[in-house]
C-alpha cells in the first residue's frame, strides 16, 4: 500500500511540475529533519488560497490579475515543497548559493555591520564588493541616533562618513558597477543608512528581521524579487 500511495504522489506532483517542460526524477526518499518553519509557511500559504476559492463560488472562475496571484502562489509553495522534498534526497536540491552568487554579482552592497558581511560571503556573495558602512553616510543621521555626541567624535565620523563613500565610488568604478544595493536589519540605524544610500545612489533595499536567522534560500527569494 505505502508503495502504490508513492508511486501516486509522484504522479501528481510531476503533473503539477509539467509547466516546468523537464522531466523530474523521484528519488528514494532519505533520513532528513523536516524544516518545520518552512513547512508552517507551507501550511499558511494553503491556508491563504482558501480566500480564493470562497470568493470566487460557485463557478470557481478567476479573472486573468486573480488567475495570475493565484497561480504565483501556487509556484511558490511548490518550490518550498520541492525544497522539503531535497532535504530528504527525494528531489535534487538547488543550488541556492550558487543562484545568489549569479544574482548578486552585478550589485555593489552596503551593510552596517563587519557581522553582517561575513554571513553575505557565506552565502557567496563576493566580498569585494561589498561595503561595510558602520556609521549613517550623513552627519545629521549620526546626530539623530545619538544626540548627545561630542563635537570631537562627530569630526571623526565625518571622517570615516568620507572614507565610506570614497570607497563606495572606488568599487564602483573598480567593478564597473551600475547597481547598488542595500542589506540591513529592520532597526533605525539600518533604516537610516538604506535612507540615504537609496537617495544618494539610487539603491535598491533588502529589509531583514535578522541577519543570524536568514536561510541562503531566504535570501535568494528576497534577492529574485529585486
Amino acid at each position: 500500500m505505502d508503495k502504490i500511495r508513492y508511486r501516486q504522489a509522484q504522479e501528481l506532483i510531476g503533473k503539477a511540475g509539467k509547466f516546468k517542460g523537464t522531466k523530474e526524477v523521484f528519488k528514494k526518499p532519505q533520513e532528513g529533519i523536516i524544516d518545520t518553519k518552512l513547512f508552517g509557511e507551507i501550511l499558511n500559504e494553503m491556508m491563504d488560497l482558501e480566500d480564493y476559492l470562497l470568493d470566487s463560488r460557485p463557478t470557481h472562475y478567476l479573472k486573468k490579475d486573480e488567475a495570475q496571484e493565484f497561480c504565483e502562489q501556487i509556484i511558490s509553495i511548490r518550490k518550498q515543497l520541492d525544497s522539503i522534498l531535497g532535504d530528504f534526497g527525494v528531489l535534487e536540491k538547488a543550488d541556492a548559493e550558487g543562484d545568489i552568487k549569479t544574482l548578486s554579482d552585478k550589485y555593489l552592497i552596503l551593510t552596517t555591520k563587519s557581522n553582517f558581511k561575513k554571513v553575505l560571503t557565506k552565502f557567496t556573495v563576493d566580498p569585494q564588493k561589498i561595503v561595510v558602512a558602520g556609521v549613517p553616510l550623513e552627519i545629521d543621521d549620526m546626530k539623530r541616533l545619538n544626540p548627545n555626541l561630542p563635537d570631537a567624535a562627530l569630526k571623526s565620523i565625518e571622517k570615516k562618513i568620507s572614507h565610506v563613500k570614497n570607497d563606495i565610488t572606488r568599487k564602483k568604478e573598480q567593478f564597473n558597477l551600475e547597481n547598488v544595493l542595500v542589506i540591513v536589519e529592520d532597526d533605525e540605524s539600518g533604516e537610516l543608512l538604506a535612507e540615504r544610500v537609496r537617495e544618494l545612489y539610487n539603491a535598491q533595499t533588502i529589509t531583514l528581521e535578522s541577519f543570524k536567522d536568514i536561510t541562503p534560500e531566504e535570501f535568494l527569494k528576497l534577492l529574485s524579487g529585486l
